[in-house]
């Protein structure tokens, strides 16, 4: 009898709300809140209103990994997403609002918000129901510390100024200007940090794919970012026969005789049975660097595990997005499961 297991996911690998909330705040205080009545806790709300679908985490982790950036990211919900948080402040707040400028204000939040998602090396899908097809730039890192260290500056950096003036105390109502300063800075900062990524984004790029691997020129590469260092980049060398993995240090050498080396196994009919299993459908579908394995199982006899892996997101030594499946003699599928992290269920 098949079986099909699922694990919870960890939420934070795929979302970083404190981004999306601060620009939101940034927003605001750049002269957004002027829009409407209501605009700080709309653009707060517009901000983060795409990851709505967070609620799919209470399916498992597999009902996540299809439903989280789904219609919710797409252009086409774009409209729709911006005028639920000016229902819901008018609601909550019963208190008038202006609907085309509260809308447009909370359009140009919810904007941020797929544009950020877009930088990362997640992804996005923006053309649903069109286009199921991931969109990323590989710019930086779900969680970047760069851009969380002057987002907390600059939220944090109105409250030091008016203290060292010796203003908290006589200040009893904030100033329409309120940390425009830090909110300019804030925003130009993500602009800019963005487009000097892009270019070292490209050099480490070029490094990839001008080498050959084992005598063997890539296919496809992938740079992918450093959570600190934007000069360092993970290398994915994908050929026809291996994948090749190697960081790219653009202050230093490249070596590609260094990189570790994972070998593509021959398809066989084990593989064909766990790739229609919904756990690996599903993976497939998101996955952008897929490496199969095939591996004997302990029981029942003869059986073997497969195993999918997006490089992306680890390799078989340490992995993690992990789609399995036990396979019998006869390549039924006995069992599947998709993980995050590094349990690889049997």
């Amino acid at each position: 009898m098949r079986q099909f297991a699922i694990t919870m996911v960890n939420p934070a690998r795929a979302m970083d709300p404190l981004t999306h909330t601060a620009t939101g705040l940034f927003l605001g205080r750049i002269g957004l809140n002027r829009w409407t009545p209501g605009a700080p806790a709309i653009l707060l709300l517009a901000a983060n209103a795409p990851d709505f679908d967070i609620v799919s985490a209470s399916g498992g982790s597999l009902d996540y990994l299809h439903l989280h950036r789904h219609l919710t990211h797409s252009l086409l919900a774009l409209p729709l997403m911006a005028i639920l948080p000016v229902v819901l402040v008018r609601w909550v707040g019963r208190k008038p609002v202006r609907w085309l400028g509260g809308w447009l204000a909370a359009m140009v939040a919810v904007a941020t918000h797929l544009l950020l998602d877009f930088t990362n090396m997640y992804g996005i899908r923006l053309l649903l129901p069109f286009s199921g097809e991931w969109l990323r730039l590989d710019l930086t890192s779900v969680i970047d510390l760069w851009i969380w260290a002057v987002l907390l500056l600059s939220v944090t950096g109105p409250f030091i100024g008016r203290l060292v003036g010796s203003e908290i105390a006589s200040t009893a109502v904030r100033p329409a200007h309120y940390g425009r300063g830090f909110a300019w800075f804030a925003l130009l900062f993500l602009l800019l940090y963005n487009c000097g990524r892009g270019v070292l984004h490209a050099r480490a790029v070029a490094v990839l794919d001008s080498r050959l691997y084992e005598q063997t020129a890539p296919l496809r590469v992938a740079a992918l970012p450093h959570a600190v260092n934007p000069l360092e980049w993970r290398g994915i060398v994908e050929t026809r026969d291996f994948y090749a993995v190697q960081d790219v240090k653009l202050a230093g050498e490249y070596d590609p005789t260094r990189a570790a080396i994972f070998r593509k196994p021959e398809p066989d009919a084990a593989m064909e049975s766990a790739a229609r299993t919904e756990a690996f459908r599903r993976f497939l579908e998101f996955a952008q660097y897929p490496l199969w394995m095939v591996s004997p199982a302990a029981d029942p006899e003869n059986s073997r595990t497969v195993e999918l892996l997006d490089m992306r997101f680890g390799t078989p030594r340490e992995p993690g997005f992990v789609a399995a499946a036990l396979v019998d003699e006869r390549n039924r599928v006995l069992k599947s499961s998709f993980t995050f992290g590094l349990a690889r269920p049997r």
